[in-house]
């Protein structure tokens, strides 16, 4: 039948002939790059709505509600820092007035070599007995810090968190409530980006940042999150491994192998930490290409992630990994409408190039009015695309990413 089809398309395309374009006689390039395009701009989409669409489905048909409760474990806050001493002091304070039992509570705060004289603020508080201090006189990294402060914790619930980010007063002893229910292992709070008197950022990466916890809340009611919020986690003492040197995500490290263990990782919103919503988009791009490059180096540090030893083996690909081939589709979308040659193809690529030069206008002090909204939305979109386009790349050529702080 093909071949049938073949043949009247070449006796219509005779040089004597002028006939309509006919796709079905179209059996050249211009049909390969259809397929790319389609088959592209489906990974896009699943990305960035397919998967949260499903999500949204399964939470309404399968909902698993965490039975929270009053509960007061005894804990042991665990921080790893490195040449802080602009903030240390300020989140100590923050830790010492937590809503929490203190005669439950332990800090342990593991100082990773710092040279700035976080060490002498950390000591000036190492007379409370909460407060375990260690030293380590050269950087070690914060995966080495972790471990330090995890073979000294006593607590029967491990709460991790880092130094920039203020934590509510009540978030920790909301967080433990998850711990009532005996099939939860980690539970992780919400990161806030803005401040707690005028409310979250709603552009750039708090844009982003929101569409992601609301990802992460839909996993949480109908199964477990992948992965924590590195601000504010928790753990059970007993499932806690120690991480292999030089890990960069042990917010989902960690997690996973509790998910490994049987165990669920919930997510939290009423447990908050807040922190700035812009830290300057230089800064904001490292961290974001480090978090992505910190994916590849889990699938190197665990292969069962990608084996049925995965509980959550399709959220895991879903979340994470299609992220990780979205810069790659986007590239395919626009070179193949460039080469399909037809009007609707030229008409996506005008329009995939008008969001891109959209994106750029972000960067300007040009005042867009009703724009600005979008023009910040495409720019946070691109940013976050190239961040995992140089996180591939520092894949390939082995390039290690630092601890940055």
């Amino acid at each position: 039948m093909r071949s049938l089809l073949h043949q009247e398309c070449l006796r219509l395309s005779g040089p004597a002939r002028h006939v309509p374009y006919d796709p079905d006689c179209d059996f050249g390039p211009g049909r390969a790059m259809k397929w790319v395009f389609w088959g592209a701009a489906a990974v896009i989409a699943y990305t960035y709505l397919g998967y949260a669409a499903w999500l949204w489905v399964r939470s309404r048909m399968r909902l698993f509600p965490v039975q929270t409760g009053p509960y007061l474990p005894s804990i042991s806050v665990v921080m790893v820092i490195r040449n802080e001493a602009e903030v240390i002091r300020q989140k100590l304070e923050n830790l010492l007035l937590l809503n929490y039992p203190k005669d439950l509570m332990q800090l342990i705060m593991v100082s990773d070599g710092s040279t700035d004289g976080t060490n002498e603020i950390l000591l000036e508080h190492a007379a409370d007995p909460r407060v375990r201090v260690i030293l380590n006189s050269d950087p070690q990294g914060k995966a080495a810090g972790l471990n330090s402060a995890i073979n000294a914790v006593s607590g029967e619930i491990v709460v991790f968190t880092d130094a920039r980010q203020k934590i509510d007063r009540d978030a920790v002893r909301l967080l433990m409530e998850n711990f009532a229910d005996p099939s939860v292992g980690c539970a992780s709070g919400e990161l806030m980006l803005g401040d707690p008197d005028s409310g979250e950022a709603g552009k750039g990466m708090g844009l982003y940042w929101r569409v992601e916890k609301e990802i992460r809340q839909l996993e949480s009611a109908s199964g477990s999150v992948v992965g924590a919020t590195g601000a504010i986690y928790a753990v059970r003492r007993n499932l806690l491994v120690q991480l292999p040197p030089g890990t960069i995500l042990d917010d989902v490290y960690i997690p996973m192998n509790v998910a490994r263990r049987g165990k669920r990782v919930v997510f939290d919103p009423r447990a908050r930490a807040w922190d700035a919503p812009d830290l300057g988009r230089g800064s904001e791009f490292a961290r974001k290409v480090r978090t992505l490059s910190g994916n590849y180096q889990v699938l190197q540090l665990s292969p069962w992630l990608l084996t049925r030893e995965n509980p959550l083996l399709f959220e895991f690909v879903s979340h994470k990994l299609s992220r990780l081939l979205a810069p790659f589709a986007l590239a395919l979308t626009l070179v193949a409408s460039l080469l399909a040659g037809q009007p609707l193809y030229r008409t996506l690529f005008g329009l995939q190039v008008a969001f891109y030069g959209l994106s750029l206008l972000s960067i300007t002090h040009v005042k867009l009015g009703p724009l600005a909204r979008l023009s910040d939305a495409a720019f946070t979109f691109v940013v976050l695309n190239t961040a995992a386009a140089m996180a591939f790349a520092n894949f390939v050529t082995g390039r290690k990413t630092v601890w940055i702080r």
